[in-house]
């Protein structure tokens, strides 16, 4: 009798702890398009009551009561059904993230380029964005704090890359390759850049070594992509700097997908904490739209279309600025009258048709037309004063004006217009063959016609002399006046193919390999350009990967290279030519439980061709010679991952040295009787009795900064997450200047470094995903978020160029031109 009991005990016992084991299914459901689905309900067929949905995220999971074998399904009213059968031990956990196909028969699986990892290409999660601390909400901002990217000045969405300028980067916007303008000279009149981050799914960067289906640049590729939406949503917000809305759907029957943008932005709040007061107007704006036409399963048709308008007019009144050093401290002291008036209207529009014969084979064929109408309309006059400030501290006037070393006045006066015309004719093509391999392939015949008009003149008057000095006539400097007409047409074409393969111990091996060809028929030259990534994987405990890439670039030149310093046209100008190696390894790890990634990069560039040019601010000013050549050289650090559990942050460091040489600085000393230098302004006796011959040899070129280092970090309470800090710093340490007389070798001056954090505090007023425990407006919105903004959070006056004063004597004054103060802004965003 007590042998039943127990039996029959260990049976109830056994019993209990079988129905007392669970298991776990968790993941993320996704569309082929790859965007995140909500509202997907997931059950398991052998038990009832085993049900649960995704979140606005995607995410799901599904605990439930052990059973060996489980029929998974997951439903949408949109999309097919998912089914899937798992078999599962007691306690486990499994990770299973399907992706669903729209119920729409006209779906089909889009074929695209998988070599992801294995090429120089950085993916970027536009998500990280939107909690950027940024004064001027372009995209771009999060590009500055990339692998090898520096930047010197927060108000311009220009970005310099491994010793390259900002005319040497490409920027595609869905294959559509868009323009910056040529006109601007500072970050204040830029604007807004084309790329509006409420429309964006995915961004790639590339800092070098870049395969052969991008175009024909030195340094750098920003590859874009909008999104595609699968349902009615949008985003709406607003600042103190100005207003963003976008909209996005998809029809009933969802042939047609709309995502569209308008964006309003004024500079007036932060321009009024620069060194120069006046009544400043600055304002630009845009509309976007991109639709998508599933004509049939093998067709698809895309449209997207962007027209803005950038305005900058200023009037100003006065400026002070205090420079020199502690010892020997001056003031520079200006009253203003005139105005300056810079506008650039720009409109784009681009088709693309995509046809799929088969599962293996995408071809797309793309046309797009670009227009931009640009005017600089200025007359300003300067009324000086250099005075000397006291240094002494024991005296009552310390800090204050001592005495007056010299007066002076200015005048600077242009009328420039500029009208080009860019419109191309486009075939790309994707074949993914039997062994998984792909050959990629295209060709491009571009269009284009620019219309220039260039007046521009100053003239300089130090204590009432016309410098420099003529008693018989007023001479004016830097005298400019050319009408030019520039009409041609370009013809580029790709061939490349993307090889992998597994080796016998496991690991695997890539190669990316291609060749470019590109003529111009201002020139009259074409261009070959191979281009080789290896890609090799070991098969180690660790995660670890090994890319070397190398090729011969060239950036044939565009109008802006050809144009030389006095407005004339060089039309034998050759492209510059870059030899690049870039070795990288590339490095997936897990630190405090969570993943990480490590980059490490070394390059070498070999420039021959060089056009050399000048740089004031953001304008970049071409001597029109290819007289130069030269090398860049350096090393690049990035890490990222989640340093506080939950979010993403990253940290890069970068080492550069960029050097070139010209026989155009060789130059000659003069001395005097006495054995003196003679300097213009300083020497008494001018007379010139001998003469030494100088080679400079390498010089830096404008781009050179030894250390560069950028931080974006986020963390969060956490026991109150929906607190939230963000934090982007930017160290460059000092680039090249010197005296505006167009003499390169004279540019050797380094700026004092740029140091520059933004703090942004952000708090989720609606957090997506929450529940709706009653009725109310708020439950149309997804989430909502304020955010608080301190820009230039540690007050540090950054110099971005330098204003040059001469007096009577010839004397040179090189006064700091700082860019903008701390300011606090308050941004408000909802997403629908």
């Amino acid at each position: 009798m007590k042998k039943i009991l127990i039996y029959q005990l260990l049976c109830l016992l056994l019993t209990f702890s079988a129905f007392s084991q669970t298991s776990t299914i968790y993941g993320t459901v996704t569309s082929t398009e790859g965007d995140k689905l909500d509202d997907v309900t997931i059950g398991i067929k052998e038990i009832s009551k085993a049900t649960t949905q995704t979140n606005a995220n995607g995410n799901y999971t599904l605990t439930f009561s052990y059973q060996p074998t489980i029929t998974l399904v997951f439903l949408s009213i949109n999309y097919e059904t998912y089914t899937k059968v798992i078999n599962i031990k007691p306690n486990q956990s499994i990770n299973l993230s399907p992706t669903l196909q729209f119920k729409n028969t006209l779906t089909v699986v889009e074929v695209i380029d998988g070599s992801g990892r294995k090429v120089e290409i950085t993916k970027i999660d536009p998500i990280d964005f939107k909690n950027l601390p940024t004064p001027t909400g372009n995209i771009e901002d999060i590009i500055k704090t990339q692998m090898g990217v520096s930047s010197n000045n927060e108000l311009s969405s220009g970005y310099s890359v491994r010793g390259g300028n900002f005319d040497e980067n490409l920027v595609y916007v869905n294959d559509i390759e868009v323009y910056r303008p040529f006109l601007v000279r500072s970050g204040q009149q830029e604007g807004l850049s084309f790329a509006n981050p409420d429309m964006v799914k995915g961004i790639s960067f590339s800092s070098g070594g870049f395969e052969a289906k991008y175009g024909d640049k030195l340094s750098s590729v920003l590859d874009i992509t909008y999104r595609k939406p699968l349902k009615f949503g949008g985003t709406a917000s607003a600042s103190l700097l100005g207003g963003n809305l976008q909209l996005e759907g998809i029809s009933k029957n969802r042939l047609v997908a709309w995502n569209v943008g308008a964006r309003y932005r004024t500079n007036i709040y932060l321009l009024n904490t620069l060194d120069t007061k006046g009544e400043y107007r600055p304002s630009s704006g845009d509309i976007q739209s991109f639709f998508t036409f599933n004509v049939n399963p093998k067709f698809q048709v895309e449209w997207l279309t962007n027209v803005s308008n950038n305005r900058y007019l200023v009037v100003p009144s006065n400026r002070q600025t205090n420079f020199g050093t502690v010892n020997q401290a001056l003031r520079f002291t200006v009253y203003f009258d005139g105005r300056e008036l810079m506008q650039y209207n720009t409109a784009m529009t681009g088709v693309s048709a995509t046809y799929r014969p088969n599962s293996t084979t995408k071809l797309k064929f793309i046309s797009s037309g670009y227009y931009a109408k640009e005017e600089e309309i200025f007359t300003v006059q300067g009324q000086y004063f250099i005075d000397q400030l006291e240094a002494d501290l024991g005296k009552p006037n310390f800090g204050q004006v001592a005495f007056n070393r010299g007066i002076g006045t200015f005048l600077n006066n242009g009328r420039s217009y500029l009208t080009a015309r860019v419109i191309n004719f486009e075939h790309k093509g994707l074949h993914e063959t039997k062994k998984k391999n792909e050959v990629l392939w295209g060709a491009r015949y571009q269009l284009e016609n620019i219309d220039d008009k260039l007046s521009e003149w100053k003239t300089v008057d130090s204590a009432g002399f016309i410098v420099p000095y003529n008693p018989n006539s007023i001479d004016l400097i830097d005298v400019y006046k050319t009408k030019i007409n520039l009409p041609s047409s370009r013809l580029q074409g790709y061939l490349q193919y993307n090889f992998s393969k597994d080796l016998k111990d496991s690991s695997n091996l890539s190669v990316t390999a291609g060749i470019r060809g590109n003529y111009w028929t201002v020139n009259n030259q074409f261009v070959f350009s191979p281009r080789v990534t290896l890609s090799y994987k070991p098969n180690w405990k660790r995660d670890w990967l090994f890319k070397l890439s190398t090729g011969l670039y060239y950036q044939p030149p565009f109008y802006r290279e050809l144009r030389g310093i006095d407005g004339t046209l060089n039309k034998n100008l050759k492209a510059q030519q870059s030899l690049q190696i870039v070795f990288t390894s590339d490095y997936n790890f897990k630190m405090w439980g969570r993943p990480f990634k490590l980059i490490m990069a070394g390059y070498f560039k070999d420039l021959k061709n060089l056009v050399p040019y000048e740089v004031d601010n953001v304008r970049i000013r071409y001597f029109a010679n290819n007289n130069a050549k030269g090398y860049a050289t350096g090393a690049d650090f990035r890490i990222n991952g989640q340093f506080i559990k939950g979010t993403e942050s990253w940290a890069s460091i970068g080492f550069l040295r960029t050097y070139e040489y010209s026989k155009d600085n060789i130059h000659y000393n003069y001395f005097n009787k006495d054995g003196e230098k003679i300097v213009k302004g300083y020497t008494f006796d001018q007379v010139k009795t001998d003469s030494q011959r100088v080679d400079p040899g390498f010089i830096p070129r404008p781009t050179d900064q030894l250390v560069t280092f950028g931080l974006f970090f986020q963390d969060y309470l956490p026991k109150y997450p929906s607190f939230k800090f963000n934090m982007n710093l930017q160290f460059g340490s000092g680039l090249p200047f010197g005296p505006p007389t167009h003499l390169r070798y004279q540019q050797v001056l380094r700026m004092p470094p740029y140091r520059r954090v933004d703090a942004g505090f952000a708090y989720s007023i609606l957090k997506e995903g929450r529940e709706f425990k009653r009725k109310n407006v708020f439950n149309n919105l997804k989430e909502m978020w304020i955010y608080l903004e301190i820009f230039n959070l540690l007050q540090i006056q950054n110099t971005v160029s330098y204003t040059w004063v001469t007096d009577v004597t010839g004397n040179r004054y090189a006064i700091p031109n700082y860019l903008t103060n701390r300011q606090l802004n308050l941004r408000l965003m909802v997403k629908f």
